[in-house]
């Protein structure tokens, strides 16, 4: 018999694990502390979601940093980020939703998709995965290598993430959760070729993160500087947000 692990402790062995290359020691143990007594007191059906969105949180991070902040992946980087989200999402999107971005699980939730509960553990369960991977990126694929200079970033780039984060909130409003396309096969590749698109037109422009979560990630490798992080998070949730009341709008009419 094999023994009975919680996902309580999964995520937390995954946490020590990834922190054990970290200085950071009280971080560290305030945040195994705070996930242990969250994870314990919630429904199991929850800590799958958040187990789900962890998972596909992480990997779409970890793509996306290892190709914004160290080069990997070339030309080819924007199908290599719009893979790891398609397939993420036709794996986790019966169990979460597959949102794997706080902009998105508030808009989702502003349509009346998605529990007023669960907003808060979804984003805080993407900005942890999305973290995690910057650490294991920073100090386990690459910890002898420099991360470049931070990218200098114009009004240019809050137009950017405003349009691109509109279409892929528009995008999985009407693919993922109008009821007329509901059961259908395409949705993980309409979204994923969302990302593409955005990556190919605007990446030099914004870094094309259209994502809360994965911008703390680059925050964290040093590519984004904290004090122009508003550049990102505020059009992306307003783009979100936006994408939103015009899909409720042509619903409803």
């Amino acid at each position: 018999m094999l023994p009975c692990i919680s996902v309580s402790n999964i995520i937390i062995m995954t946490i020590q694990l990834i922190f054990k290359c970290s200085n950071i020691v009280l971080f560290r143990i305030t945040l195994i502390y705070v996930i242990n007594i969250i994870l314990i007191a919630m429904p199991s059906s929850l800590s799958q979601k958040l187990l789900t969105e962890f998972i596909g949180t992480f990997f779409l991070s970890l793509t996306i940093c290892t190709a914004a902040v160290y080069g990997s992946g070339g030309d080819y980087a924007p199908f290599g980020i719009a893979a790891t989200l398609m397939v993420m999402i036709y794996a986790g999107g019966n169990i979460s939703g597959a949102h794997y971005n706080p902009a998105v699980t508030v808009s989702i939730y502003l349509r009346g998709a998605c529990e007023k509960d669960e907003v808060l553990p979804y984003i805080a369960s993407q900005v942890l995965a999305a973290v995690s991977a910057a650490l294991v990126v920073e100090n386990l694929l690459f910890p002898n290598e420099p991360s470049p200079g931070m990218q200098a970033l114009g009004s240019e780039a809050v137009v950017a993430e405003l349009l691109f984060t509109f279409a892929l909130a528009y995008v999985i409003l009407n693919v993922a959760t109008t009821e007329s396309t509901s059961d259908n096969g395409y949705y993980g590749a309409a979204i994923a070729l969302v990302v593409l698109a955005g990556a190919i037109t605007v990446g030099s422009i914004s870094l094309a993160s259209f994502n809360p979560a994965v911008t703390s990630a680059l925050i964290l490798s040093g590519k984004i500087s904290f004090t122009n992080s508003w550049m990102h998070f505020a059009p992306q949730f307003a783009g979100a947000i936006l994408a939103t009341y015009v899909y409720k709008y042509t619903i409803n009419n």
